[in-house]
């Protein structure tokens, strides 16, 4: 993983025709290099503890006797404390350091995904996603925000897109995973295997905990293993870049969450979010009625994922190349949305599931450049309540959308009822946001 980072980073981290280029460069390849893998790891263990359960629901459903209502209800409640405790995680970590609240954040995720294992009918199974949510809120919104504070503007749409690809890597790693938990650990202990696939896949979050305080560091001012030029450079130019933004518009924490680019923000993750949680949560259900067994499920559902690694890093890189965000982050959420309501419309399998694959793709790299857009406009305390704010409307879409998608598949027994409004949803949140910036961006020319 580093290597491929350090191949990628270190000729695109040149700002040719300035002075300090080779500086730059020596720099950010660095801070690349140190920040990148170790973070992606972090995101691997929270999205794989945030989407095992759609794995789980294979075999826990029928043993909890949960119907397809009651298992979106509980994916979804997870988003609600999720999204009550965003905000308030984000300033705590703009307050009291990132690297401890990181920590903090990780440590208790990890202890009750692994008390997901011994939830034993819906009410203890709602109850643990609720706690789930409240446990992990903060950690993707915080290390967005952290980001702010190691990578100049300029850069973070390729950074972000390295970040990001955790969540396909997981989906690649993540299925084959779970699936083998599921099928080879059943009876081990007298444990059924998703119970086995809970704990296994929560405890390395445990681990990984005390390693967050000791590797990261909440600013490049604070990092040891920087040497002195290149610490003091990166430093002054992310204090310049504040600077700049603060003498243009000075933005308070509690204004930034009622700011109107702010809550455009919002509304277009909402519908992002909505997308990227129906696929997810209910792709392997779509997959293993089409005839595939368990483990041919895990083995297809990489199949997306693989493609959304190569596009997603891509398309982060190509928005810092021409300088340009909305629409980048527009057209991938348009292309997620149509290929989605394509896949619900064909029937033939491999064709759905190619169609699946666009969709989930063009969705997972609207987040580099999208995720770019509030960091332009925002610093400091500002930043961390602004990004906070925009992923917690955002994060209701994952509420939103598996309780729609399961109680309309109770109703009709079709998944794809459910799956096309929300690919409806992406497209009208996206035609909004692309007009909504650039009339922004003819505002600021």
């Amino acid at each position: 993983m580093g290597a491929i980072i350090e191949n990628v980073a270190g000729p695109l981290s040149r700002s040719q025709g300035e002075p300090n280029a080779d500086l730059e460069a020596r720099t950010l390849r660095r801070v690349t290099l140190r920040l990148i893998p170790f973070l992606m790891v972090c995101y691997v263990i929270a999205w794989l503890n945030r989407i095992n359960l759609s794995f789980a629901a294979l075999q826990m459903n029928r043993d909890l006797g949960l119907t397809a209502s009651m298992y979106g209800l509980g994916a979804g409640l997870f988003f609600i404390t999720y999204c009550l405790c965003e905000i308030p995680s984000n300033l705590l970590l703009h307050r009291l350091g990132a690297r401890r609240w990181i920590a903090r954040i990780m440590l208790s995720w990890g202890v009750i995904a692994m008390a997901s294992a011994f939830v034993r009918g819906p009410t203890s199974f709602y109850v643990v996603r609720l706690l789930l949510g409240a446990a992990e809120a903060g950690f993707y919104p915080g290390v967005l925000y952290f980001l702010t504070l190691w990578f100049p503007k300029a850069h973070r749409g390729r950074v972000l897109g390295f970040f990001l690809a955790s969540i396909a890597i997981t989906g690649i790693l993540g299925g084959p995973l779970s699936v083998a938990l599921l099928t080879n650990m059943s009876g081990v202990a007298g444990l059924k295997g998703w119970q086995w696939m809970y704990l296994v896949e929560g405890a390395p979050a445990v681990i990984l905990a005390p390693l967050v305080l000791l590797w990261l560091k909440d600013r490049p001012a604070m990092a040891p293993w920087l040497p002195d030029v290149e610490r003091r450079w990166l430093q002054d130019r992310l204090d310049q870049e504040a600077r700049e933004v603060t003498e243009v518009k000075n933005i308070t924490p509690l204004r930034a969450i009622s700011d109107p680019r702010v809550l455009l923000l919002a509304f277009t993750y909402f519908s992002n979010v909505c997308l990227i949680n129906g696929i997810t949560f209910f792709l392997p259900q779509i997959i293993h009625a089409l005839g595939a067994s368990t483990m041919q499920t895990g083995l297809i559902v990489a199949i997306p994922n693989l493609l959304a690694l190569v596009v997603l890093i891509w398309w982060g890189r190509r928005s810092d190349a021409r300088g340009e965000r909305y629409g980048h982050a527009a057209f991938a959420n348009l292309i997620g949305g149509l290929g989605l309501l394509a896949a619900m419309l064909i029937p033939d399998p491999v064709l759905k599931i190619s169609a699946i694959a666009v969709s989930y793709a063009a969705t997972l790299a609207f987040t580099a450049p999208f995720w770019a857009i509030p960091g332009g406009f925002l610093t400091a305390g500002a930043a961390a309540s602004g990004i906070a704010a925009i992923s917690a409307f955002g994060v209701t879409g994952g509420f939103i959308a598996p309780l729609v998608i399961g109680r309309l598949h109770d109703v009709t027994g079709d998944f794809r009822v459910g799956l096309g409004l929300d690919a409806g949803v992406a497209i009208l949140a996206t035609l909004i946001f692309f007009l909504a910036g650039r009339r922004q961006n003819a505002a600021r020319a």
